[in-house]
């Protein structure tokens, strides 16, 4: 029994990949190859994850660029602002040859790359008053990820950068101790941020790609046959989730919509 962490919800795009990822592998190995599925960051946060991934504690995750970046610093080329113009510019680029040479940039890490997952374009969203412009960010406080650059990025707009794991900014929201985040449409609704946070700004300041990983342990360890069929349904895994994200982000906005949100572009 293999195991792969998930911080989102079992319904979220990610996750439910995750879970085709896990049936593709079963089906493939005649059932010699089954991976188990934790959802909710049942298995701890990114960083958490990682570590425990360094010595096979946790064989399969998916995770945020933001905070691979700070293990392999040539990734954050990937993730400055305003890089890409749209989804299909970030995908020409990830599906191609500069997508690979980035892969490479974990030989010889404790991780190996399986594919790339799709995280949509991240935007603002805040408790008091919306962001119409820069000028409305001065002195908020901005729950970001991990990320040594996103810290730059939301200081650098004269707001206030507050670290902080995923599955905390709820609580962090409704009680004051932050005054907005920045994440994507299917985040947003998942996590009910919308409801401390009403006000969403839609300025698509990041596109932050994410990566399916196994634990290199764990890939050492397995016959090449099997290599091989864990790479191609990563892969095929990797198609299925950028569909269901595109339905997601439909179905988001408009049930944001219908919940009252203020959105501004």
């Amino acid at each position: 029994m293999l195991t792969y962490a998930e911080n989102q919800t079992e319904d979220y795009p990610t996750t439910k990949a995750a879970f085709y990822f896990a049936q593709l592998v079963a089906e493939r190995t005649g059932g010699k190859v089954e991976i188990q599925i934790h959802p909710d960051s049942a298995l701890g946060d990114e960083l958490a994850v990682m570590e425990q991934m360094e010595f096979g504690g946790i064989d399969f995750t998916r995770v945020s660029l933001a905070t691979l970046a700070d293990i392999f610093p040539k990734l954050n080329v990937l993730q400055m602002p305003f890089l890409y113009k749209d989804s299909a510019h970030m995908w020409r680029v990830l599906d191609g040859e500069l997508g690979d040479l980035f892969m490479s940039e974990f030989d010889a890490s404790p991780f190996m790359p399986l594919s790339w997952y799709d995280a949509g374009a991240r935007c603002f969203y805040t408790t008091e008053k919306p962001v119409d412009q820069l000028e409305d960010l001065r002195g908020m406080r901005i729950r970001v990820a991990e990320s040594s650059l996103m810290e730059d990025v939301i200081t650098a707009l004269d707001a206030v950068p507050v670290p902080m794991a995923f599955d905390q900014v709820y609580q962090a929201l409704e009680t004051g101790q932050i005054d907005g985040a920045e994440n994507n449409w299917p985040s947003y609704e998942a996590m009910r941020h919308y409801r401390p946070a009403p006000y969403f700004t839609e300025d698509e300041h990041l596109r932050i790609p994410e990566m399916q990983l196994i634990s290199r342990k764990t890939w050492e360890k397995l016959p090449q046959e099997y290599q091989e069929i864990i790479l191609s349904c990563a892969h095929e895994s990797a198609r299925y989730q950028r569909r269901l994200w595109s339905e997601r982000v439909r179905t988001a906005k408009r049930n944001m919509e219908e919940a009252g949100v203020s959105a501004t572009v």
